[in-house]
């Protein structure tokens, strides 16, 4: 199974209009995390999957691609 994280955080910052920075403060993680995920140089971890989960109100599972809305 391909993880696609990177696709799904970008599809949702794009949906809210948000920029790295914005999200990255709304979480409570640095900038250059979120650059990292969606580079793909590095994975979010379980404890990040689910402050995204939170604030975007999604399940992890369509955050990892196991789940498609």
């Amino acid at each position: 199974m391909k993880i696609i994280v990177a696709e799904r955080i970008r599809e949702l910052m794009k949906e809210e209009n948000l920029t790295q920075v914005a999200l990255a403060n709304k979480i409570g993680v640095k900038q250059n995390t979120i650059s990292a995920w969606l580079l793909e140089k590095k994975e979010p971890s379980i404890r990040s999957l689910w402050l995204l989960a939170d604030y975007f109100n999604i399940d992890v599972d369509y955050l990892i691609g196991r789940k498609d809305y």
